[in-house]
This record gives C-alpha cells, structure tokens and sequence, in this order.
C-alpha cells in the first residue's frame, strides 16, 4: 500500500486515526448531547427542537415500534422526505436494535414493493402523500404488518398548519377510515402508554441501516451499513471538515434515504450537536429565500443545485458570509462549475471555497475530500482518515503506479457490510488483498498521485447520472420491454446543462403494432407506474430497429454518439445564429 496517510505532514490539523465507539448511532448521539441539551437539534417550517426534546421524541417512538411488535433485528421501511417524523424513526429504530430500510418516497409502486419485499419489512412509515402505492402493494409484501402514515401538518406550528391545510393539504386525498393502517399521532400515543423494556444496546458491527443503489452489475442492491459505518463516516466527516462546531446549522436539503443526505446532512450534524434545517423538497425558488432566511453554516449538495444556485435571480442581494462549509458530492464537479461557484460564493460575501468529496453508498457516502486550504485541479481531494485508496488495473488486485489510471479501491470502517441477499455480488465487490484489507471495488476508474490526491476519472460501468442519482439503464429497459406493445428498447443517458444528464429511451415495437398516440401514451402510462419520477424518460423514440454489434447486441454507444452529434449540430446552429444576431446588430448601429 502506497499512500496510508498522505496528509500527516501537509495537514496536521487534521487527524491520521480516530477512536471510534463500540455502540449504537444514537448512543454516540446521547452520549455527546448531554454536553449542549438546550442546543436546538433540528427546525422544520416554523418549529425548533432541542437535542433534550428530540432524544425524547425518539424515545417515545422506540417504545410505540416496541408496542407495535418491531423487536431487535426487525426491518422498519423509512418512506420519506426530510422530516421530523422520518428522523425521529430513523433513530427510534436504531434505539431498539432493529434495522431502518430507507427508500425513495417518490420510488414506483414495484419499486416499493421490491425494497419492502428483499427487506422483508414489518412495517413501513409513509408520507400520506405517498400513502395510495403502499395500499396498492399491500397484498403483494407478506412481510408487512404494520403501516404508520405521517402528516407534514402534525409537524407545524398553529398557524402554518392551517395555511398549509387550505393549500398543499387540499391536494392530499383522504384516507379512508376503514384502511389498515395507524396514524402517526396514534403511533406516538401507543408509546407513552408502553412500560416494559425497548431499548436494545448495539454494537458497533450490528447492521443498523439499508441504503439502496446499483451494485456493479447495474441492478438494485440494498446495502447494508453498520453502526461503526455511520459513526466512522460522521467522526471522518467532522475531523477532515476542520469546521465543524456545536450549535452550528446546516440546510439539510439533500434527502434522507440518500447517503448523502443521511450521513452528512443529519448524522453528522447530530453527531457534532449542530442544527438541521429539515428541507422536505427542494426547489429553484425557494432555494435563496433558505439561504436568506436560514443562514445557514453548511450547505451541501449535488452539482446541479449549485449550478440552479448560480442561475437564481434571487440570490443577487443575499449575504452569505454565514457559510463555514460547502461541499459537493453524488456526481463530478467540473473544474469550470467550481471556478463560477467559488467566485459566486466570494461576491456574496463568503470566505470559504466549494470543497469537493468522493465516495459510493457502499461506504454510506463520502470517503475522500478536498482539504479545506488546498485545492488540486480536477482532484477529488485526500483520504479521509482511517480511510485508504488503492488504484489497480481493472478487474485485478494489482495496484498500477502513481499516476496511472485504473479502478479505484476504499478500505476503511466506513465500508459496508455487504449486499442484501446477494453474496455473490458482495464477492465480487468486497475482496480480500494481499496487504490483508478488505477492500471496496468500486467500479470507478482513476488515478493518485504521490501526495495522495485521488482524481476520478470515469465510471466503469454502464450508468446515468441525473440530478445526482445514480440511473441504471438495464432496470428501465426491462420495465419498458414488459410492455405487450414493446419489442426491445435501449436506455441512454444523454448530456444536460442543468441535470449532466437525462434520460432517453429508444424502443421498438412488436411486429404488427403501429405506433399510434394511443400506443405511445400507453407505454407511456406503463413507464410513469413503474419507473421512479427522477429516472423517467424524457423522451420516448421511436424505430424500426436498433444499431447493433457483430454479436447483435445493442450498439448502445451509437446511439449516444447521434445524441451528441445532435447536440453539437444545435449547439453550432446556436453560435452561427449569435454571430449573425450580433452582426446585424453591429450593422444596424453603424
């Protein structure tokens, strides 16, 4: 191993090795919480919490999932945005020693029936918005005992309630009465009357939490992480940061079944006895009234919502000298969209740069950051501690020298503890080396160099980014070709200035099916059930075959070069039309 601690003489601020407990995530919480009680733990539209009132809430709520019948080792399906009641049971369940399986609210109904299915969840915590896919699986998830739905209204103050019932509310439908399920202020209710025992000590090797994302064959995967994996991954997080303080707070935008989102944006936080702004759903418009509003010491996020945040025309007077912390993550940074935001960040008042992390959900999410006063172009920034990177030649164990390219490995205790149901895929990705490590292979192809500064280069697999979701053509492939109307079809992520990319599909019909409105707006019906909001197709084209390879498979690249044939040909229409535009606008003034 070549680079175990290339920061130790460049960066003595920043620790080589940390200490970490032999406990549960909320017993590392509790334990540090007792130091700032009064200290507000999270604010969600209108309402601030203490860390003394929220330990309590997660409390109450462990023993209503104990009253319920949830006992150590049982999986509880988190359905959520970043909400009170979402983090309360995130914790709640961790309390009791069960297992949180965090899913998408905006995921399909198969979607959702396949996370509770592989989880075999006991009970499921759902928005009310989200509540008719759940009704609609419930005789399709045997597992599924218990299902608690939640209102964004029982989290708001008197007088933001009844706005938001006269406007967004109205927009919810009505649960039946007669529906099989509880609500959550019954479920709460149940807890204050339980008196036996409900909390279940864990230790630092108990799984704790199911994150889902691609494996390196493109399919779903549900990850298991471990108490150690969240707690290593918040210490790492804090100590590489250099920023992080008591009492500070941070503008949780990115969600919460998003490693992202969970690990950073609030177990950090928690961790470090700083403040999260609950965002349940981020926009454009409302992004600079938060910043405004909220002032915020951290933000953190995707690519593309710092690039919305560099388009908003609200943020021309908004004062950010607030901000201790910006970091990106979930997809690249290109050098010229950190140039703008670092300039960005200056002229409204900051003192810091946009610092840039790296890392998979099989290591919960970050695993490597830029240091906070250096900055290497197109680097991805330095281990973080505890944490090694290993370049080796694709499919191999044999490292390549500095500077050369090839599949970057992680070892370190923020690294899963494997994939859900599937050994043979956590085979494949987790391997033993030589040097006795477990190593992580990431699918991901860069290299380092010899002071430790990684550099992502491109992914190994074939997969879409979109917005900072990871998008796996072969999944919306077979939900499209499970059409009747559908021959085949082929996915292709294709360049976007806002989203790096969107998706498209190409499908061809069955022999004897003409492609009419109808049959197009019925594929297209088939896809909005199956296919989550952020991975469906913008578009839908439609041929009479595919481009295919001498082997007769899909020549899906081709199809991605006449995409950016097309965009470049737009692109030189574009600039042709700006010369003659300022042309004759030079003549006219002449």
């Amino acid at each position: 191993m070549k680079v175990k601690t290339p920061w130790y003489s460049s960066y003595k601020n920043v620790p080589t090795h940390l200490d970490y407990p032999d406990c549960s995530m909320i017993e590392y919480i509790e334990k540090n919480a007792k130091e700032y009680p009064e200290l507000t733990a999270y604010e969600f539209l209108g309402t601030s919490v203490t860390y003394e009132e929220f330990l309590m809430q997660v409390h109450q709520c462990a023993k209503a999932l104990r009253a319920t019948g949830i006992e150590k080792g049982d999986r509880v399906t988190i359905c959520m945005p970043n909400t009170p009641q979402g983090v309360i049971m995130f914790y709640a369940v961790n309390l009791m020693g069960a297992v949180s399986n965090m899913v998408h609210p905006l995921s399909a109904e198969g979607e959702i029936e396949f996370f509770i299915n592989i989880s075999k969840s006991k009970a499921i915590l759902v928005l009310d918005a989200f509540y008719p896919k759940v009704k609609s699986i419930r005789k399709k998830t045997p597992s599924l005992e218990h299902v608690i739905v939640a209102s964004i209204a029982t989290e708001l103050p008197a007088i933001t309630k009844i706005g938001f019932k006269i406007t967004k509310g109205r927009k919810i439908p009505k649960i039946p009465s007669g529906d099989d399920f509880v609500s959550w202020t019954e479920f709460m209710s149940s807890g204050e009357r339980y008196i036996e025992e409900y909390i279940a000590h864990s230790g630092a090797d108990d799984p704790a939490s199911i994150l889902y994302s691609g494996g390196t064959s493109g399919k779903t995967k549900g990850i298991v992480l471990s108490n150690l994996n969240f707690n290593a991954l918040a210490m790492q997080t804090g100590a590489a940061s250099e920023t992080i303080a008591p009492g500070q707070k941070m503008l949780a935008i990115m969600p919460m079944f998003h490693g992202f989102g969970l690990g950073v944006g609030i177990h950090t936080m928690f961790q470090g006895g700083c403040c999260c702004h609950l965002v349940p759903q981020f926009s454009v418009e409302t992004y600079a009234k938060l910043l405004k509003k909220v002032q915020p010491n951290y933000i953190a996020g995707v690519p593309t919502i710092y690039e919305a945040l560099l388009r908003n025309d609200n943020m021309k007077k908004v004062d950010l000298a607030c901000l201790l912390g910006v970091f990106s993550g979930g997809d690249s940074l290109s050098i010229e969209l950190k140039r703008k935001v670092d300039n960005f960040l200056k002229e409204h008042g900051a003192t810091i740069q946009i610092r840039e992390g790296y890392g998979l959900t099989e290591c919960v999410t970050a695993s490597c950051l830029t240091p906070k006063d250096m900055y290497k172009e197109g680097s991805i920034g330095i281990p973080f501690p505890d944490t090694y990177y290993k370049i080796v030649k694709a499919s191999t164990k044999n490292e390549v020298p500095y500077g050369e390219e090839g599949e970057i490995c992680v070892s370190g205790p923020s690294v899963m503890m494997g994939y859900l149901e599937d050994e043979s895929e956590t085979e494949s990705t987790l391997q033993r080396h030589e040097d006795g490590l477990l190593w992580l292979h990431t699918g991901d192809l860069g290299m380092m160099d010899q002071e430790g500064f990684v550099y992502f280069k491109q992914r190994l697999k074939r997969m879409i980014i979109s917005s900072g979701y990871s998008i796996y053509p072969s999944q919306l492939e077979n939900i499209i070709d499970a059409n009747e109307n559908v021959l085949m079809s082929t996915v292709i992520g294709v360049p976007d200035p806002y989203k790096m990319q969107k998706v498209k599909a190409f499908v061809v019909l069955k022999k004897g099916v003409k492609e009419t409105e109808e049959i197009k707006e019925e594929i297209y019906r088939h896809c909005l059930k199956n296919i989550a909001k952020y991975a469906m197709p913008y578009e839908f084209e439609y041929r009479e075959k595919l481009p295919q390879t001498l082997v007769g498979k899909v020549a899906y690249t081709v199809l991605e070069m006449e995409e950016h044939a097309k965009l470049r040909q737009m692109q030189d229409k574009s600039k042709k039309k700006d010369i003659k535009d300022n042309k004759d606008s030079k003549e006219t003034k002449d």
